[in-house]
């Protein structure tokens, strides 16, 4: 794994240089005598303030995500600001221990901020905290999006996917602002599906009830060949009952599965296997999307804006669940369709109402198997020995 350094530090024992940002803190106590001794502590003798600032003094291309610090041995930080070129002071947070300060705004992108403020060190003596440093330019700012929103619910294969708005060529740094959490024990892991997809799934099917706490912050975060992270992004939602849809090309059958309980038996007409451009593919497809009517197109196939309801998207290789009319003599029988699922309206209203986004398809059956070819949900297409070796830690 690449190893970086995002600061460079450099110790003063007379003045504080270096870069940093935070609002005023004006901390009471003596400025004489030896008031920050400590009895029975090495800093206990009479020594100088050292002062550490991250970045160092005069830092240039600094990003904006940090850290920014301020740090004191032999002492305690008595006032601690940081200023724009506009004389804004930037917000920050004082330590208990009054031995450390931080950053807790983000920065500015081409920007130059000052410290100010003082130390006092074990020998009672006042430092100035004194510098400056300037933050990068990027040659190209990257938005971050994420495809999970707050408090929505999904289906047990639901992945995080995580999409940039151009390449990342510094994957290694980008992937460590990243973070899953979760309220039950979950194994998981990132991978990169390209230089702007990054996807984390579970090993296995979510828990049902899981709540999930996904966070990226990329703002300020150096991606590699200038380019710079443009926002943080967040989402917390929860996963849902457990549904699994088990759909058999050979049995014409589209049977679901509801927290262990098999609630419906839909007979089902497949995509034509005579035609390698119109079977359903077999692998763990993953709800994207539902709609209660949509307009199918294919060109290749000559038809265009053909209306169908209850219609659930399952890849984006064109594969979606729906009612279609047109096919029900062939549901339960023979494969006829262009690669959808068909079922008679009323049983694709049936399943429509059950669904949430995330929920796994199992087809079988088929000639085909589901892949990176098929669009931006075939996660658990990809073997989770595969998955592990997709993570920027291999890199």
């Amino acid at each position: 794994m690449d190893k970086r350094k995002h600061s460079q530090r450099r110790w003063f024992s007379v003045a504080l240089l270096g870069a940093g940002l935070v609002a005023t803190l004006a901390l009471s106590g003596c400025t004489s005598g030896n008031a920050n001794a400590v009895p029975g502590r090495a800093d206990s003798a009479q020594l100088p303030a050292e002062i550490t600032a991250s970045p160092a003094a005069d830092a240039k291309d600094v990003g904006p995500a940090g850290p920014i610090t301020m740090a004191v041995a032999n002492g305690t930080l008595q006032q601690v600001t940081l200023t724009n070129a506009d004389g804004r002071q930037v917000k920050g947070e004082l330590a208990a221990d009054k031995r450390s300060w931080a950053v807790t705004e983000q920065l500015g992108y081409g920007k130059t901020y000052t410290w100010s403020g003082t130390a006092v060190g074990t020998d009672g003596k006042t430092v100035s905290l004194t510098g400056a440093f300037a933050t990068a330019k990027p040659k190209r700012q990257v938005k971050a999006t994420l495809n999970t929103g707050d408090d929505q619910t999904y289906g047990i294969a639901m992945p995080i996917a995580l999409t940039f708005d151009a390449p990342v060529k510094d994957r290694v740094t980008a992937q460590a602002a990243l973070k899953v959490e979760t309220s039950v024990d979950t194994e998981g892991a990132w991978a990169w599906l390209d230089d702007q997809r990054v996807h984390w799934r579970p090993k296995e099917y979510w828990k049902p009830g899981t709540k999930v706490t996904v966070t990226a912050k990329v703002y300020g975060v150096a991606l590699g060949g200038g380019s710079y992270g443009k926002n943080d992004v967040s989402s917390s939602f929860t996963i849902g009952r457990h549904q699994v849809v088990k759909g058999d090309t050979q049995t014409h059958r589209l049977v679901v599965i509801t927290d262990g309980v098999q609630t419906q038996d839909f007979p089902a007409s497949y995509g034509l296997e005579s035609d390698p451009g119109r079977v359903t593919k077999s692998g763990i497809h993953v709800v994207m999307s539902k709609h209660a009517s949509y307009g199918m197109t294919n060109p290749k196939y000559g038809y265009s804006n053909v209306v169908v309801p209850w219609a659930i998207r399952i890849s984006n290789n064109g594969e979606f669940v729906h009612g279609y009319a047109g096919s029900i003599y062939a549901q339960g029988k023979q494969n006829v369709s262009h690669g959808c699922i068909n079922l008679a309206p009323a049983n694709a209203k049936i399943y429509f109402d059950t669904v949430l986004p995330g929920d796994p398809v199992e087809i079988t059956g088929s000639t085909q198997q589901l892949g990176a070819e098929d669009g931006d949900y075939y996660d658990w297409a990809v073997s989770w020995e595969k998955w592990q070796t997709m993570s920027a830690e291999n890199d």
